[in-house]
């Protein structure tokens, strides 16, 4: 695909998605059903009953990882998201990659082929078996540079300077501490290595949308095991990740980053 097609694409879904990330997005994932058996709570720091706060929240992926992919399929597409996967892998991924909070495998068709070996990563089993039945449609040889293990992004057991690309697509509204994961992903990333990110988040341009994701913050972390309302800006800044590009979209929610590790692991 060209450069100019590409941009005329890029450019026409993100403008659709722009328009109707109101109207669904917000709107669907507000008033998705309640998910049975999730309606445990923990202590906030202001001493409230809090799901946001619940250590424990994450476990709504098992509940809802064979209906996920079915849920956000639609929203994805209007929004543009799926070619904002598809640039920031083409673009910036090669070499030995690690993907954390991969999740169904979301980002399985957009691997480009400077990447040689793919690592797939999530703390959630039943998340990890959907993966493995997409790659099972692949061809015998596509499949080769796949592993997929079950592992916590805030405690990898993959030794320093491991990987070429680490990624993490919308994983930061899920992690219980996110500074600790994007710390953690410097310490397996190659010094000269990249790190690139897809979160989505608390807008600083529209100051009433972000009052609007403060407000169902709590039933949407029920719901869907998510926190998104999130500071990401504030969370790349304490992880001391050195940025080099960053991008938003859908009225500053999204989040298009691309980083390098931290000044301690820069080449000599």
């Amino acid at each position: 695909m060209s450069m100019s097609t590409y941009a005329r694409r890029f450019g026409l879904v993100a403008v659709s998605g722009t328009v109707y990330v109101g109207a669904v997005y917000l709107g669907l994932q507000l008033y998705g059903v309640d998910r049975k058996g999730n309606d445990r709570q923990a202590i906030s720091e202001e001493g409230v009953k809090s799901y946001v706060f619940d250590p424990r929240r994450t476990t709504t992926f098992q509940n809802i990882a064979y209906a996920y992919d079915d849920q956000i399929e639609k929203d994805e597409l209007v929004m543009g998201i799926n070619l904002l996967r598809w640039a920031l892998l083409y673009f910036h991924a090669k070499g030995e990659l690690l993907e954390v909070g991969a999740g169904t495998g979301r980002n399985l068709c957009y691997f480009p082929s400077a990447v040689k070996k793919v690592v797939l990563t999530d703390s959630s089993d039943k998340m990890l078996l959907r993966a493995k039945e997409k790659l099972c449609n692949m061809s015998e040889d596509e499949r080769g540079r796949y592993e997929v293990i079950e592992a916590d992004a805030s405690n990898l057991f993959f030794p320093d300077n491991s990987f070429d690309t680490v990624v993490d697509t919308f994983g930061l509204c899920s992690f219980d501490d996110p500074v600790a994961v994007l710390k953690e992903l410097q310490r397996v990333c190659k010094p000269g290595g990249k790190i690139l990110l897809l979160e989505h988040g608390r807008s600083k341009s529209y100051s009433g949308l972000s009052g609007y994701l403060d407000k169902h913050a709590e039933r949407h972390a029920k719901n869907w095991g998510c926190v998104w309302n999130r500071d990401i800006d504030e969370i790349v800044e304490a992880s001391g990740l050195k940025l080099e590009k960053l991008d938003n979209w859908h009225f500053g929610t999204t989040y298009y980053i691309v980083c390098k590790p931290g000044a301690q692991k820069e080449t000599p």
